[in-house]
């Protein structure tokens, strides 16, 4: 019986099958742990209503408590990811689901609105521990459609950020906002998987491609490494304060109830998982710079119709708008890694973790500020016209760069 070319070939197959089924294998786990994180990082968009009233919360300090999870689960991924290289330690990543489990499945014992702020910093120390070490390495060994790998990996996370809000308000719901520590348990148990099977860092491999921290191949690309900064930034600015307050503007200026209001922030976040995907395969076919300018100017008019309008054409409108605008995460990310291959791990922290930190560390507490000096429609109408900037500013990107 004749061999297969490329199938069955004595001479392909024991060469090929095991670096593939290695790189699918880091792929699968990185995905199922990054979507585990984000499971925990999704969670206080659905717990906020229910944390307003025993800790005697306003707008303002709910932006902040938020604005908090922010920095310390993005701006930090930086310094973890220099800890992760200096170390080549896996257990930055292994203990991270259990970290951010323990701490976010919690905020009901808070005893105070101080020690709440405490236990979400903690929480998202965790949930940025895992970050840079895995957009470095989750799409090691795939040589083609490099961007549909991390467009699946990234997207990943965006499902857990999804299945977040509908996961802890239904356990708030059967246990109450002091049981949702049971929502612990998938982090505890991905931790002791990773422990298992996570390979430890290959220390000499990563030593002869990257010894050392180098603003050398950052500074050859600073200006078009820059615009991409800024473009992850005004994403950001809509992406994090949809994901904090959708639930609480839906429950407190349209009368949703709580289930309704996280059920919509899941079809937001799960509908903008599905366009991170279509996001990487067209970037992989027409360029990254097409499908950004593509998504920030489409997304305007559907978020605007999200919030001028009710019903099912609003949810449409939502849908859509997440779909739309955050179909560029993964494409960011990749075109980031490409102006510079020698520095992956610091330029996936800075589009992953610093910009999304950046941004709700500065625009979730001011939305809420806005919210409570006008009211959380001025709000949301706002945040519905940020990506006007990111089109205008994304015609600046070089076409090289695409």
């Amino acid at each position: 019986m004749p061999h297969r070319a490329g199938l069955l070939d004595p001479a392909i197959q024991p060469e090929f099958a095991p670096a593939a089924r290695a790189a699918l294998f880091t792929l699968t786990l990185f995905c199922l742990t990054h979507f585990i994180i984000d499971l925990y990082s999704g969670a206080l968009g659905a717990l906020q209503p229910l944390l307003i009233a025993p800790f005697h919360m306003n707008f303002t300090q709910a932006g902040i408590l938020a604005g908090v999870l922010s920095f310390s689960s993005s701006m930090l991924q930086p310094g973890w990811g220099y800890l992760s290289d200096r170390f080549h330690s896996r257990l930055f990543t292994a203990f991270a689901p259990a970290m951010a489990g323990i701490f976010i499945s919690s905020l009901g014992w808070a005893p105070n609105y101080g020690m709440l702020l405490v236990m979400v910093f903690l929480g998202g120390a965790g949930i940025a521990s895992f970050h840079p070490h895995a957009a470095s390495h989750a799409t090691h060994g795939f040589t083609r459609h490099h961007a549909r790998a991390m467009a699946i990996f990234i997207s990943s996370g965006t499902a857990g950020s999804a299945m977040g809000p509908l996961f802890f308000s239904a356990v708030s719901g059967r246990l109450g906002l002091a049981g949702t520590y049971w929502a612990a348990l998938p982090g505890v148990a991905l931790s002791a998987v990773l422990l298992l099977y996570l390979r430890p860092a290959q220390r000499q491999v990563e030593q002869d491609h990257n010894p050392r921290f180098d603003w050398a191949p950052l500074r050859a690309v600073s200006k078009p490494m820059t615009i991409l900064f800024l473009l992850v930034f005004i994403r950001s600015i809509v992406q994090v304060n949809f994901a904090q307050f959708l639930p609480l503007y839906l429950h407190t200026q349209r009368g949703y109830s709580l289930a309704s209001s996280s059920l919509n922030l899941a079809l937001y976040l799960g509908t903008g998982a599905i366009g991170g995907i279509l996001g990487g395969n067209l970037a992989d076919r027409f360029g990254g710079r097409r499908v950004i300018l593509f998504s920030m100017i489409v997304s305007v008019p559907f978020l605007a119709l999200f919030v001028f309008t009710s019903g099912w054409i609003s949810t449409f409108a939502l849908a859509f708008g997440g779909l739309i605008l955050l179909s560029t995460m993964p494409v960011n990310v990749v075109m980031a890694q490409q102006l510079a291959p020698s520095q992956t791990g610091t330029v996936s922290a800075l589009m992953m973790g610093f910009a999304w930190g950046t941004a709700g560390l500065l625009f979730i507490p001011l939305t809420g500020w806005i919210s409570d000096l006008f009211s959380m429609q001025t709000a949301f109408i706002a945040l519905s016209l940020f990506p006007l900037l990111g089109f205008l500013l994304a015609l600046k990107l070089p076409k090289h760069v695409a």
